[in-house]
């Protein structure tokens, strides 16, 4: 490890939301909850809940009050940070209603996809996301910002370094504590992500951004590792490899978390994640959900914990 690499991270779990979304098999509310409270007592402190959108546009998640309130009647919250996505000002008013203390806000860096995700071009989503920023951070929230399709969108392609740079900077300018820069489709290679981070990191520093990394081609690990080399500590991971993105054909779940935690816990960088109660978490969601984890390691570690 050199002198340069960061010695701790903070992982991010995004499965209950990201990783459910997509699901087109209904999962209880009941059973959300238990997904959070297994993550919980696994070590993970960072997890996104839910997202506060139209019942009719996320059907999964048509529950994210609910669940919201189930999980705050439990206390554990106190130990975890919440948060939540939202995508306009009426999903933050829900937010606030339901006493989430963290919303996220999403863009993409193309306007095909942007269009396709959201209904608005890039620049229409910076003008319907500034609002939602200024009244959140009035409202005492903190305020987390995904920057998508960073290595290349699946309708424009080739998205140049200097445009991340751009949508990052306006993003963090406007409030949001820290940019997740989000590889949609799984495309990303470490040489694509030295040159994005490369430029990045030259004008933004290290904690304010964070990786978020879809498995699609068996890269995720090797661009994590490459991105924490030179500094980034933060990344977004679901366990089990759960989701995917509706607007990215082919684009499979984000990394496992237990691949990341693995990972960087063989390199010295604690996650203060215990890997065996993360397993019993993400059995305890893919069972629910009548599928198998695309980890490898997952399924390594779920049949020897069934075999004892």
């Amino acid at each position: 490890m050199s002198a340069t690499t960061p010695s701790s991270v903070r992982i991010v779990e995004v499965g209950p939301r990201d990783g459910l979304q997509n699901e087109a098999k209904p999962v209880a509310t009941e059973d959300k909850f238990t997904f959070v409270r297994l993550l919980a007592e696994a070590g993970v402190r960072e997890i996104e809940l839910t997202s506060f959108v139209r019942p009719d546009a996320i059907p999964q998640l048509a529950d994210a009050a609910a669940l919201a309130e189930r999980v705050r009647a439990h206390g554990f919250s106190d130990a975890v940070r919440l948060s939540a996505l939202v995508p306009n000002m009426r999903g933050l008013e829900a937010a606030l209603a339901a006493g989430i203390p963290e919303v996220a806000v999403f863009l993409a860096t193309s306007d095909r996809f942007s269009e396709r995700n959201i209904r608005a071009t890039v620049e229409e989503s910076f003008t319907r996301i500034a609002p939602v920023i200024a009244h959140a951070l009035q409202s005492g929230l903190r305020v987390r910002g995904y920057l998508s399709t960073v290595y290349g969108c699946p309708y424009e392609g080739k998205v140049e370094p200097q445009k991340v740079l751009r949508l990052s900077e306006r993003l963090l300018e406007m409030g949001v504590y820290e940019v997740s820069l989000g590889d949609t489709t799984g495309i990303a290679t470490p040489g694509q992500v030295e040159a994005v981070l490369g430029l990045l990191l030259a004008i933004i520093p290290a904690h304010r951004l964070a990786g978020h990394f879809h498995d699609t081609r068996g890269m995720a690990l090797a661009n994590i590792l490459t991105a924490w080399k030179m500094g980034i500590t933060t990344f977004d991971a679901s366990a089990g490899g759960l989701g995917g993105c509706p607007y990215a054909t082919g684009a499979s779940g984000n990394v496992a978390t237990e691949e990341v935690v693995a990972l960087l816990e063989s390199l010295g960088a604690p996650t203060g994640i215990s890997l065996p109660k993360l397993v019993e978490a993400s059995a305890f969601m893919l069972d629910r959900l009548g599928r198998e984890s695309p980890s490898k390691l997952h399924r390594v570690l779920a049949s020897t914990a069934a075999a004892h």
